[in-house]
Protein backbone atom coordinates (compact mmCIF):
# COMPACT_ATOMS: atom_id res chain seq x y z
CA UNK A 1 0.00 0.00 0.00
CA UNK A 2 1.25 3.42 -0.60
CA UNK A 3 2.01 5.76 1.78
CA UNK A 4 -0.44 9.25 2.17
CA UNK A 5 0.28 11.33 -0.38
CA UNK A 6 1.26 15.31 0.56
CA UNK A 7 0.56 15.89 3.81
CA UNK A 8 1.40 19.50 3.68
CA UNK A 9 -0.89 21.71 6.42
CA UNK A 10 0.76 25.35 6.81
CA UNK A 11 -2.10 27.85 7.94
CA UNK A 12 -0.84 31.95 7.51
CA UNK A 13 -0.67 32.25 11.10
CA UNK A 14 2.45 29.87 11.15
CA UNK A 15 4.58 33.04 9.25
CA UNK A 16 3.42 34.85 11.98
CA UNK A 17 4.09 33.09 14.87
CA UNK A 18 7.26 32.03 13.60
CA UNK A 19 8.29 36.32 13.40
CA UNK A 20 7.06 36.20 16.94
CA UNK A 21 8.90 33.61 18.23
CA UNK A 22 12.17 35.29 16.60
CA UNK A 23 11.26 38.64 18.01
CA UNK A 24 10.26 37.59 21.65
CA UNK A 25 13.95 35.73 22.18
CA UNK A 26 14.72 38.58 23.65
CA UNK A 27 12.42 38.74 26.78
CA UNK A 28 13.35 34.81 27.47
CA UNK A 29 16.40 33.26 29.57
CA UNK A 30 15.97 29.86 27.84
CA UNK A 31 13.37 27.86 25.58
CA UNK A 32 11.66 24.49 26.24
CA UNK A 33 10.80 22.76 23.13
CA UNK A 34 8.01 20.05 23.72
CA UNK A 35 8.03 17.15 21.30
CA UNK A 36 6.00 14.08 20.61
CA UNK A 37 8.37 11.19 22.61
CA UNK A 38 6.93 8.74 19.93
CA UNK A 39 8.01 10.57 17.01
CA UNK A 40 11.03 12.13 18.33
CA UNK A 41 12.56 13.53 15.11
CA UNK A 42 9.05 13.94 12.82
CA UNK A 43 7.50 16.25 16.01
CA UNK A 44 10.88 18.76 15.63
CA UNK A 45 10.83 21.78 13.55
CA UNK A 46 13.98 22.10 12.15
CA UNK A 47 13.23 25.90 11.58
CA UNK A 48 13.54 26.34 15.03
CA UNK A 49 17.36 25.56 15.37
CA UNK A 50 17.49 28.71 13.17
CA UNK A 51 15.79 30.29 15.00
CA UNK A 52 16.87 29.75 18.69
CA UNK A 53 20.35 29.27 17.80
CA UNK A 54 22.46 29.88 21.14
CA UNK A 55 19.51 30.43 23.38
CA UNK A 56 19.67 27.81 26.50
CA UNK A 57 17.16 25.22 25.69
CA UNK A 58 15.40 22.20 27.26
CA UNK A 59 13.70 19.18 25.51
CA UNK A 60 10.53 18.05 27.01
CA UNK A 61 9.33 14.43 25.54
CA UNK A 62 5.69 14.55 26.17
CA UNK A 63 3.67 11.48 26.07
CA UNK A 64 6.26 9.59 27.12
CA UNK A 65 3.42 6.69 28.45
CA UNK A 66 3.09 6.10 25.03
CA UNK A 67 6.32 5.94 23.72
CA UNK A 68 8.61 3.45 24.27
CA UNK A 69 11.20 3.64 27.23
CA UNK A 70 13.83 2.07 25.40
CA UNK A 71 13.80 4.19 22.87
CA UNK A 72 13.10 7.22 24.89
CA UNK A 73 16.01 6.53 26.95
CA UNK A 74 18.38 6.25 23.73
CA UNK A 75 16.98 9.72 22.77
CA UNK A 76 17.66 11.67 26.36
CA UNK A 77 21.43 10.53 26.07
CA UNK A 78 21.94 11.72 22.74
CA UNK A 79 20.48 15.06 23.61
CA UNK A 80 23.19 14.61 26.70
CA UNK A 81 26.06 13.87 23.79
CA UNK A 82 24.98 17.28 22.25
CA UNK A 83 24.72 19.61 25.67
CA UNK A 84 21.11 19.70 25.46
CA UNK A 85 18.78 18.74 28.60
CA UNK A 86 16.00 16.26 27.46
CA UNK A 87 13.50 15.24 29.98
CA UNK A 88 10.28 12.62 29.57
CA UNK A 89 7.15 14.14 30.85
CA UNK A 90 3.55 12.98 30.22
CA UNK A 91 1.43 16.13 30.81
CA UNK A 92 -2.05 14.02 31.64
CA UNK A 93 -0.50 12.37 34.27
CA UNK A 94 1.86 14.68 35.03
CA UNK A 95 4.76 12.37 35.05
CA UNK A 96 8.19 13.85 35.16
CA UNK A 97 7.13 17.68 35.58
CA UNK A 98 8.43 17.60 38.64
CA UNK A 99 12.11 17.83 36.96
CA UNK A 100 11.39 20.69 34.88
CA UNK A 101 11.82 23.38 37.48
CA UNK A 102 15.24 21.93 38.93
CA UNK A 103 16.73 21.20 35.68
CA UNK A 104 15.79 24.54 34.37
CA UNK A 105 17.61 26.19 37.19
CA UNK A 106 20.80 23.60 36.46
CA UNK A 107 20.49 24.67 32.97
CA UNK A 108 20.86 28.26 33.69
CA UNK A 109 22.96 28.14 36.64
CA UNK A 110 25.96 30.06 35.59
CA UNK A 111 23.27 33.21 34.39
CA UNK A 112 21.30 32.93 38.07
CA UNK A 113 24.93 33.28 39.66
CA UNK A 114 26.06 36.31 37.50
CA UNK A 115 22.25 37.83 38.36
CA UNK A 116 22.92 36.94 41.56
CA UNK A 117 26.57 38.51 42.17
CA UNK A 118 24.51 41.83 40.75
CA UNK A 119 22.41 41.68 43.31
CA UNK A 120 19.55 40.24 41.60
CA UNK A 121 18.43 37.71 43.91
CA UNK A 122 14.95 37.23 42.93
CA UNK A 123 15.01 37.53 39.49
CA UNK A 124 12.19 36.20 37.33
CA UNK A 125 13.57 33.26 34.90
CA UNK A 126 11.52 33.56 31.75
CA UNK A 127 11.12 30.33 29.56
CA UNK A 128 9.56 30.42 25.94
CA UNK A 129 7.41 27.08 25.45
CA UNK A 130 7.29 26.30 21.65
CA UNK A 131 6.56 22.86 19.62
CA UNK A 132 4.41 22.03 16.92
CA UNK A 133 0.19 21.56 17.08
CA UNK A 134 -1.36 19.49 19.50
CA UNK A 135 2.18 18.21 20.81
CA UNK A 136 0.90 19.58 24.39
CA UNK A 137 2.18 22.72 24.99
CA UNK A 138 -1.06 24.14 26.94
CA UNK A 139 -1.52 20.51 28.83
CA UNK A 140 1.73 21.69 30.24
CA UNK A 141 1.06 25.27 30.94
CA UNK A 142 -1.64 24.27 32.75
CA UNK A 143 -0.06 21.55 35.24
CA UNK A 144 3.02 23.50 35.62
CA UNK A 145 0.37 26.41 37.01
CA UNK A 146 -1.96 24.27 38.18
CA UNK A 147 -4.89 25.91 36.82
CA UNK A 148 -6.58 25.98 33.33
CA UNK A 149 -5.24 29.13 32.37
CA UNK A 150 -4.15 27.90 28.87
CA UNK A 151 -6.86 26.30 26.51
CA UNK A 152 -6.62 22.87 25.65
CA UNK A 153 -8.18 20.95 22.97
CA UNK A 154 -7.37 17.87 21.16
CA UNK A 155 -7.04 19.24 17.77
CA UNK A 156 -3.72 21.23 16.39
CA UNK A 157 -3.99 25.46 15.97
CA UNK A 158 -5.82 26.21 19.02
CA UNK A 159 -3.32 28.85 20.46
CA UNK A 160 -2.88 32.17 18.33
CA UNK A 161 -1.33 34.39 20.60
CA UNK A 162 1.50 34.56 22.92
CA UNK A 163 0.62 34.55 26.64
CA UNK A 164 2.61 34.71 29.95
CA UNK A 165 1.90 32.56 33.18
CA UNK A 166 3.73 31.90 36.61
CA UNK A 167 4.54 28.89 37.81
CA UNK A 168 5.99 29.73 41.27
CA UNK A 169 9.64 29.57 42.70
CA UNK A 170 10.11 32.30 40.11
CA UNK A 171 9.59 31.31 37.12
CA UNK A 172 7.16 32.10 34.04
CA UNK A 173 6.58 30.59 30.73
CA UNK A 174 6.04 31.88 27.35
CA UNK A 175 2.79 29.91 25.43
CA UNK A 176 3.39 30.04 21.81
CA UNK A 177 1.21 28.30 18.95
CA UNK A 178 2.21 25.17 17.37
CA UNK A 179 4.52 25.88 13.89
CA UNK A 180 4.95 23.67 11.56
CA UNK A 181 7.50 24.23 8.71
CA UNK A 182 5.95 24.64 4.78
CA UNK A 183 7.08 21.46 3.50
CA UNK A 184 7.60 18.07 4.39
CA UNK A 185 10.67 16.76 2.54
CA UNK A 186 10.32 13.17 3.59
CA UNK A 187 6.66 12.06 3.25
CA UNK A 188 7.11 9.53 6.27
CA UNK A 189 7.63 12.82 8.17
CA UNK A 190 3.82 14.49 7.23
CA UNK A 191 2.36 11.03 8.12
CA UNK A 192 3.93 10.60 11.88
CA UNK A 193 2.33 14.35 12.49
CA UNK A 194 -0.92 13.13 10.96
CA UNK A 195 -1.10 10.08 12.53
CA UNK A 196 -0.22 11.96 15.99
CA UNK A 197 -3.04 14.41 15.39
CA UNK A 198 -0.55 17.24 14.64
CA UNK A 199 -1.96 18.16 11.48
CA UNK A 200 -5.71 18.58 10.95
CA UNK A 201 -8.19 15.60 10.00
CA UNK A 202 -10.26 18.50 7.48
CA UNK A 203 -7.28 18.17 5.66
CA UNK A 204 -6.70 14.56 4.56
CA UNK A 205 -8.35 11.63 3.96
CA UNK A 206 -8.62 10.10 7.70
CA UNK A 207 -10.32 6.69 6.08
CA UNK A 208 -6.80 6.26 4.05
CA UNK A 209 -4.88 7.20 6.92
CA UNK A 210 -6.05 4.74 9.30
CA UNK A 211 -5.43 2.07 6.70
CA UNK A 212 -1.80 3.77 6.20
CA UNK A 213 -1.39 3.77 9.93
CA UNK A 214 -2.37 0.05 10.40
CA UNK A 215 0.07 -1.13 7.51
CA UNK A 216 2.88 0.89 9.30
CA UNK A 217 1.90 -0.47 12.96
CA UNK A 218 1.57 -4.22 11.42
CA UNK A 219 5.53 -3.83 10.52
CA UNK A 220 6.66 -3.10 14.50
CA UNK A 221 3.61 -4.67 16.57
CA UNK A 222 3.90 -3.76 20.19
CA UNK A 223 2.69 -6.16 22.97
CA UNK A 224 0.48 -3.14 23.58
CA UNK A 225 -0.94 -2.78 19.67
CA UNK A 226 -1.38 -6.58 20.17
CA UNK A 227 -3.54 -6.29 23.47
CA UNK A 228 -5.55 -2.94 22.49
CA UNK A 229 -7.35 -3.96 19.61
CA UNK A 230 -7.33 -7.90 20.12
CA UNK A 231 -5.05 -8.97 17.89
CA UNK A 232 -3.29 -12.38 19.40
CA UNK A 233 -5.11 -14.57 16.65
CA UNK A 234 -4.73 -12.68 13.78
CA UNK A 235 -1.60 -13.23 11.05
CA UNK A 236 -0.27 -9.85 10.70
CA UNK A 237 1.93 -10.45 8.14
CA UNK A 238 -0.77 -11.40 6.12
CA UNK A 239 -3.63 -9.32 6.75
CA UNK A 240 -3.78 -6.56 4.77
CA UNK A 241 -4.52 -3.39 5.74
CA UNK A 242 -8.45 -2.53 4.83
CA UNK A 243 -9.16 -6.57 6.00
CA UNK A 244 -7.37 -5.18 10.01
CA UNK A 245 -9.72 -2.34 10.35
CA UNK A 246 -12.67 -4.45 9.13
CA UNK A 247 -11.26 -6.94 12.23
CA UNK A 248 -10.89 -4.16 14.91
CA UNK A 249 -14.23 -2.75 14.06
CA UNK A 250 -15.94 -6.03 14.40
CA UNK A 251 -13.69 -6.42 17.86
CA UNK A 252 -14.30 -3.07 19.21
CA UNK A 253 -18.55 -3.55 18.84
CA UNK A 254 -18.20 -0.14 15.78
CA UNK A 255 -20.79 -1.81 14.06
CA UNK A 256 -23.61 0.32 12.48
CA UNK A 257 -27.00 -1.69 11.32
CA UNK A 258 -26.88 -4.36 9.47
CA UNK A 259 -23.29 -4.91 10.82
CA UNK A 260 -21.58 -2.28 9.29
CA UNK A 261 -18.31 -1.94 10.44
CA UNK A 262 -17.79 2.13 10.99
CA UNK A 263 -14.68 3.37 10.01
CA UNK A 264 -12.65 4.71 12.12
CA UNK A 265 -10.30 8.24 12.14
CA UNK A 266 -6.70 7.81 11.55
CA UNK A 267 -5.56 9.64 14.67
CA UNK A 268 -8.35 7.83 16.91
CA UNK A 269 -6.25 4.51 16.06
CA UNK A 270 -2.91 6.10 16.54
CA UNK A 271 -3.47 7.15 20.51
CA UNK A 272 -2.77 3.62 21.31
CA UNK A 273 0.21 3.11 23.40
CA UNK A 274 3.49 1.37 22.48
CA UNK A 275 5.16 3.68 20.34
CA UNK A 276 5.12 2.01 17.16
CA UNK A 277 7.02 3.85 14.77
CA UNK A 278 10.17 2.65 15.16
CA UNK A 279 12.11 3.88 11.90
CA UNK A 280 11.83 7.26 13.77
CA UNK A 281 14.91 6.46 15.91
CA UNK A 282 18.42 6.96 15.24
CA UNK A 283 20.87 4.78 14.96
Amino acid sequence: MSQVQNIQWFPGHMTKTKRKIQANLKLVDAVAEIIDARIPISSRNPDLDSIIQNKPRIILMNKCDMADKVQTGRWIEYYRKQNITAIPIDCKSGKGLNNFIPEVKKVLSEKIAQWEAKGMKNRSIHIMIVGIPNVGKSSFINKMAKKESAKVEDRPGVTRGNQWFSIGQGLELLDTPGVLWPKFDDPEVGEKLAFTGAVKDQVMDTELLAFRLLEVMSKYPTPQFIERFKLQDIDLDSTEPYELLEIIGRKRGMLMSGGVVLRVKGRALAVSKGGAFGQDFQG
